[in-house]
């Protein structure tokens, strides 16, 4: 059963807000009242409670007899809207900041797929989860797209948790069926689809709604499925259209290298190779398709992906940590694509998407630096916040 908030509230201080990409409004002595089912119905500038009792609340309907329960700012406190991380492994979570002098694929092998697999324990994946989902909404993470591991069973948990919490996710059981341990792995096409399947009905039936938790399509990224795999996924996004999917793209070079050995022209029937493109030819490159670090993408690539309407998780804290390079953020939105922020966490070092807008600050200014992007790629604080949230939003499909 989806969570709501039961009551109804008055919230009254000061609002802070992305009104615009390059604009933040400024509200001071407002009031916003929020209705029982966490939607905001008013907002008054200039308004403190008696006003709002005597005005407000009157004008929606509100009995004065009505159980409101009324959240004042304090001396020095503002209200912001809640951050959406558009990119976040749940199952990594106990090994944050641990990456050494490791890249991707090396970093995949040794740490995370170890890490991932143990979480098949339901014992071990209830606090791992539950530790996450506590830290990510302390915070101020008010939804998340989340990575789980291939098991369906702990996949199911992590989305219980999350409707507990009343923190709204996107979660995804991970497929993989190739270039990853014996022991973390599909052993097929077939039995991925079966327990992908799996995991969407579960999910569809623990929030029939979609209003707090949703299932997601994941696979995890090309190098790790086979394309009859990423087909199979394709085809299941076409059958059931409502469904987000989310996977890595263009993450470092030597992926990217792997991606164009794996998937030639002749696998893909296309006419030339390339990572977007594989996504593309099996279907996956769509308005629903939320595309992590988008770092080495080529021009062609960026204008596929932004034809095909998909958007793209910035992860600017892994991308350093893991030395996988710096995206161009400004340039992928110059070509229509839509970005939101993500801590991808553990190649990301914090579960904080505050963290991450930071880091993009900085990151956009490397890019300028080292001569990747002209002046005007630099991300203005205002940006990076309108990332953090409204982009996050159009992101995850909010």
């Amino acid at each position: 059963m989806a969570a709501t908030t039961t009551t109804r509230k008055l919230f009254l201080g000061s609002f802070i807000h992305s009104k615009a990409l390059d604009e933040l409004e400024y509200l001071h002595g407002a009031a916003v009242a929020v209705d029982e089912n966490g939607v905001i119905v008013a907002v008054e500038g200039e308004c403190d409670e008696a006003r709002a009792r005597e005005t407000v609340l009157p004008r929606l309907g509100w009995e004065a007899g009505d159980d409101v329960e009324v959240v004042t700012a304090g001396e020095g406190q503002f209200f912001f809207p809640g951050f959406i991380d558009t990119h976040i492994h749940a199952s990594q979570y106990p090994n944050a900041g641990i990456f050494g002098k490791s890249t991707l694929l090396d970093w995949l092998n040794t740490y995370t797929f170890p890490m991932e697999a143990s979480l098949s324990d339901p014992a071990k994946a209830r606090q791992v989860y539950t530790r996450v989902i506590r830290k990510t909404l302390s915070h101020g993470t008010t939804t998340a797209a989340y990575y789980a591991t291939i098991d369906v069973a702990t996949t199911s948990l992590l989305a219980d948790l999350c409707l507990a919490a009343g923190q709204r996710a996107l979660v995804g059981r991970v497929c993989m069926d190739q270039l990853s341990p014996d022991y973390y792995r599909d052993v097929s096409p077939e039995a991925a689809m079966a327990a992908t399947r799996e995991s969407i009905d579960y999910i569809r039936a623990a929030d029939p709604s979609g209003a707090i938790v949703r299932p997601v399509i994941t696979p995890r990224f090309a190098p790790s499925c086979s394309f009859p795999l990423l087909k199979s996924l394709g085809e299941l996004a076409a059958e059931q259209p409502d469904l987000p999917i989310q996977t890595h793209i263009s993450e470092n070079k030597p992926e990217v290298a792997l991606v164009a050995e794996l998937f030639p022209p002749s696998v893909t029937g296309q006419e030339e190779s390339s990572y977007a493109g594989v996504y593309d030819a099996a279907g996956l490159l769509t308005p629903r398709t939320i595309l992590a670090h988008a770092v080495h993408l080529t021009e062609k690539e960026a204008e596929v992906v932004a034809a095909r309407g998909a958007k793209v998780a910035h992860c600017p804290c892994s991308n350093s940590a893991i030395a996988s390079g710096a995206a161009r953020v400004r340039w992928l939105m110059g070509k229509g694509v839509v970005c939101g922020l993500g801590t991808d966490m553990s190649g990301g070092y914090s579960a904080s998407v505050l963290e991450a807008a930071r880091q993009a600050v900085l990151v956009s200014r490397q890019v300028v630096a080292v001569g990747m992007g002209e002046e005007g790629e630099k991300l203005s604080v205002e940006e990076v916040l309108y990332l953090a949230t409204r982009g996050g939003a159009e992101v995850v499909g909010l």
